[in-house]
């Protein structure tokens, strides 16, 4: 009899429970499943079929905004993937881990100053080509920029301010 009893004991009961005092440990209730499959259509059409179910958009940004219950697309919010040319390049796709740390300084403006404007000074403080108040007598394009056109072509696509 008390052999019975011994294998009545190991055996086991698998059970859920979906009761609240188990603090989400077994109740599934409490887990939030957002709609991951399926493409972005589908969703779409989920979501029309059905008003309330939410529209999983994790890693996805709108490419515009509702106005007055309709969709406006903005062609600035679409994003653009710039790839550069690298048939000639004879530099790797990779950079090892075992490269040398490269120390840099902070770019000050002096030496944007420098870097840019002060070779055209200095040949024109040789040739004559200044008047009196130290202003050229031929300006380049870049100091005939205006400050907001200036930050314009600092923001467009291509620049290094980001």
């Amino acid at each position: 009899m008390s052999k019975i009893t011994c294998l009545l004991n190991f055996l086991s009961k698998r059970s859920i429970s979906v009761s609240a005092p188990r603090e989400g440990k077994r109740n599934f209730r409490k887990f939030v499943i957002p709609n991951k499959r399926g493409t972005r259509l589908q969703k779409q059409r989920q979501a029309s079929s059905d008003p309330e179910l939410p529209i999983d958009k994790r890693g996805v940004r709108d490419t515009g905004y509702v106005l007055d219950g309709r969709f406006v697309q903005v062609p600035e919010m679409i994003p653009e993937l710039i790839v550069p040319d690298l048939k000639d390049c004879d530099l790797k796709p990779y950079v090892s881990y075992k490269a040398a740390d490269v120390v840099q300084s902070e770019f000050t403006p002096q030496q944007l100053f420098d870097a840019v404007y002060s070779k055209k000074i200095v040949t024109d403080f040789k040739q004559g080509k200044l008047d009196e108040d130290g202003s050229p007598l031929e300006p380049s394009d870049e100091e005939n920029l205006q400050p907001k056109e200036a930050v314009a072509r600092a923001r467009r696509t291509g620049s290094d301010i980001f």
